[in-house]
């Protein structure tokens, strides 16, 4: 399998649903502004997809993934599709019940994560209502997860990586054409994350059947299979969802703050979920399996070789995105969401959170790398002892940001921690020998660290001063921000090839 043709598949298929995903943001911003129904729906919304990003795609497919390689490599198929349906079978009952606990305890959750609301009777009863209707969400993207899983290990990385964009298109519907007819229209938006969940669901399942991989109820808790993934799957909870628990402390924080502040954190969050995903959660699709894979068949330096072209594939592009979003982070969000009831103030304030989370952007992602390298290698212990000293540094960084840096020192926060986090995570690689970087670093470093130098002068020239972005008419604002971008893509790479840079060396990476 080509590795570099698997990840344009995917990150194209995570462009559509991101560009999407960027309308549907566009919609609700101008629809609800940043206020206190936006704050309820950001904090009903946070709650399941929390929940779904630990249990479902982040601990389970961490878990479940390198098991069901090792089983398909070294098992053959009838064990496998006897993991499969056990495991199902078990995911689907331990999160039906957690939904329905959820559900019934949604008031004192909503108390926990978001405790600056009960000083508001309104905020607070509208934020549980949203949140009771946002929960079985959980139980659909758990299944999808899952589903995921089995297309991803089996090479069909196309149908997982599309999947997302039936839950964008859902909340452009139900906003535009839902909303005027509730009473309270933003609880159209939290219906839309049901319906969302339950067609990602749906479209899964003809793909799991053609396989032969459509799991059957077989309840055997006992398997030790499934022991197995419950065994893995409890500490990697912590492990891939520091971030994710990072933003909900962050929630009980910004629930202090000014009306707003949640909602400035989340605009700013879904332009940092962007490249995050296009080339984040794209590499780590791919990159689970394959080093899975490796594992098995004991092929220790093709295991390291993933590793490397991952590392180098991820700080060429993560590099750049993170400083254009720091230079240009008024351009695009007054291009994107400076409409109606959205104002000059929410694009400033959603500016400065941008510009704090770009500085652990490129951590982020090569958490999202890294560890990978140990789970595939049922490797849990150090990944969570990580995750638990970067979770501490977190709240530390949180109680020193948040006194004069407000929101922001939130998103800083996050942003020195994922860079923390990367950090241990390398060091534990290189530490085990599992990873030995490969020649040429010095060399790729220095012409990286030029071409940014590049780009970052023709953006800063290209752009213009930020307040003119804030009077520009829309159509003006897409046009220029599409010539400043292309200046600076044309700038960055067009040194890199200037110096002798071949994007060539990318394309034989494969593992069998």
């Amino acid at each position: 399998m080509n590795l570099l043709k698997a990840l344009a598949t995917v990150s194209s298929m995570t462009l559509v649903s991101r560009m999407l995903g960027f309308v549907r943001d566009f919609v609700i911003a101008r629809a609800f502004g940043a206020g206190l129904a936006t704050d309820a729906f950001v904090v009903a919304f946070r709650l399941p997809n929390l929940l779904r990003r630990l249990f479902a795609e982040g601990a389970f497919s961490q878990a479940f993934v390198p098991l069901l390689a090792e089983y398909r490599n070294r098992r053959g198929e009838g064990d496998t599709k006897q993991l499969v349906d056990r495991v199902a079978t078990a995911l689907l009952l331990a999160v039906m019940l957690v939904t329905l606990i959820g559900i019934l305890g949604t008031p004192l959750l909503i108390y926990l994560t978001a405790p600056g609301f009960s000083a508001d009777a309104d905020k607070f009863a509208l934020t549980v209502a949203l949140t009771r209707i946002t929960f079985p969400y959980i139980l659909f993207m758990a299944l999808v997860a899952f589903s995921a899983g089995i297309l991803n290990t089996w090479g069909r990385f196309a149908l997982p990586a599309f999947t997302p964009v039936l839950l964008n298109l859902s909340f452009i519907g139900m906003a535009l054409l839902a909303a005027p007819h509730f009473e309270r229209p933003i609880v159209a938006l939290a219906w839309a994350v049901f319906l969302g969940g339950a067609l990602q669901l749906a479209i899964q399942l003809p793909a799991l059947k053609k396989i032969g991989m459509l799991p059957r109820f077989d309840f055997a808790p006992g398997d030790p299979g499934v022991r197995r993934v419950l065994k893995l799957m409890g500490p990697a909870v912590i492990g891939v969802s520091v971030s994710q628990i990072s933003l909900l402390i962050n929630t009980v924080f910004a629930s202090f703050l000014p009306s707003g502040s949640i909602s400035w954190l989340y605009y700013a969050d879904r332009l940092m979920e962007f490249p995050s995903a296009l080339l984040g959660a794209a590499l780590g699709t791919i990159l689970l399996p394959s080093l899975a894979k490796a594992h098995a068949a004991r092929q220790q330096e093709q295991f390291s070789a993933l590793l490397d072209w991952g590392l180098r594939l991820t700080l060429l592009l993560t590099l750049p995105a993170a400083l254009a979003l720091a230079i240009l982070a008024v351009p695009l969000l007054a291009t994107l969401f400076q409409y109606g009831a959205f104002s000059a103030n929410d694009v400033l304030q959603t500016r400065a959170a941008l510009v704090a989370y770009s500085i652990g952007l490129s951590g982020l992602i090569l958490v999202k790398i890294l560890a990978p390298g140990f789970y595939a290698r049922q490797d849990i212990k150090t990944p969570v002892k990580i995750a638990l000293v970067t979770l501490t540094a977190t709240q530390l960084m949180n109680l020193v940001f948040i006194g004069w840096l407000h929101h922001a020192g939130l998103a800083l926060s996050i942003g020195l921690a994922s860079c923390l986090n990367a950090a241990l995570l390398y060091r534990g690689l290189r530490l085990r020998d599992t990873y030995r970087p490969a020649p040429g670093w010095l060399s790729f470093s220095l012409k990286v660290a030029a071409a940014l130098l590049v780009m970052a002068a023709a953006l800063w020239l290209a752009m213009g001063d930020n307040s003119t972005w804030l009077a520009m008419s829309g159509r003006h604002k897409v046009s220029r921000l599409a010539v400043v971008v292309a200046v600076g893509i044309c700038a960055y790479f067009g040194t890199l090839v200037a110096l002798g840079f071949r994007f060539a060396d990318f394309k034989h990476r494969t593992v069998t």
